[in-house]
């Protein structure tokens, strides 16, 4: 009787030895997961918003016309839409309506 008692407790312990080593291993796995999880998710941004540029850019091109001679606070180019109001496009792809004090002539090369 003693000797299945204590074959009982060895058993137990062994198995409570290992579902601990799976408890941690299953807790790195998740941490892993949760890092490439969020640097897919910034690469995602990234590449949404320099698509998102692009596309207004293009769309801003054929629409709207551009201010010759005058850059954005930024260095990019000023657009003039159908209200005569200047605006330029920032890294996310939105629309930034520029003051008269805001336009700066273009640097000459």
């Amino acid at each position: 009787m003693k000797k299945q008692l204590t074959l009982g407790f060895a058993a137990l312990a062994f198995s409570a030895l290992l579902a601990i080593g799976s408890v941690s291993a299953q807790s790195k796995v998740e941490q892993t997961a949760d890092k490439t999880g969020k640097a897919i998710g910034k690469g995602a941004k990234s590449v949404g918003n320099k698509s998102a540029e692009l596309a207004t850019k293009g769309f801003a091109k054929v629409k709207d016309k551009t201010y010759k001679d005058k850059v954005a606070p930024d260095g990019s180019d000023v657009y003039i839409d159908k209200k005569d109001k200047k605006y330029y496009l920032n890294k996310e792809g939105k629309k930034i309506y520029l003051k008269k004090s805001e336009i700066k002539d273009k640097p000459k090369d």
